[in-house]
């Protein structure tokens, strides 16, 4: 089992790298036009997602942090740890969703 901080390291590693993915498929969606809604705005919508992963990751770093001082519960640690896993597999999953869903929108016949 990874230790608590190599876990947060590579959820920031893999954070950073959604996020120079996401922020392309934000400009591909604000670049699509079309009527102005008065829905959310969806590059707005997407990076909230992704600050809170962000934010997900630094509570979890904070509190590997806290546990190396000897000041915290491990299994708090693991807890917050599991957490930040299961928000940036959900963020790669919905980024995954939207980009096949662009794929399939640009093999389509006009």
């Amino acid at each position: 089992m990874p230790t608590p901080t190599a876990a947060a390291a590579s959820a920031y590693a893999a954070l950073s790298r959604m996020g120079s993915d996401t922020a392309k498929i934000a400009n591909i969606a604000n670049g699509l036009g079309g009527a102005p809604s008065s829905g959310p705005d969806f590059s707005a919508m997407l990076k909230t997602v992704i600050d809170n992963v962000s934010q997900a990751a630094t509570r979890s770093d904070a509190q590997a942090q806290t546990v190396a001082t000897g000041k915290a519960n491990m299994v708090d640690v693991v807890t917050a740890v599991a957490e930040t896993e299961t928000a940036v597999q959900t963020l790669v999953s919905v980024r995954d969703k939207v980009i096949a869903a662009y794929e399939d929108i640009l093999k389509m016949q006009i």
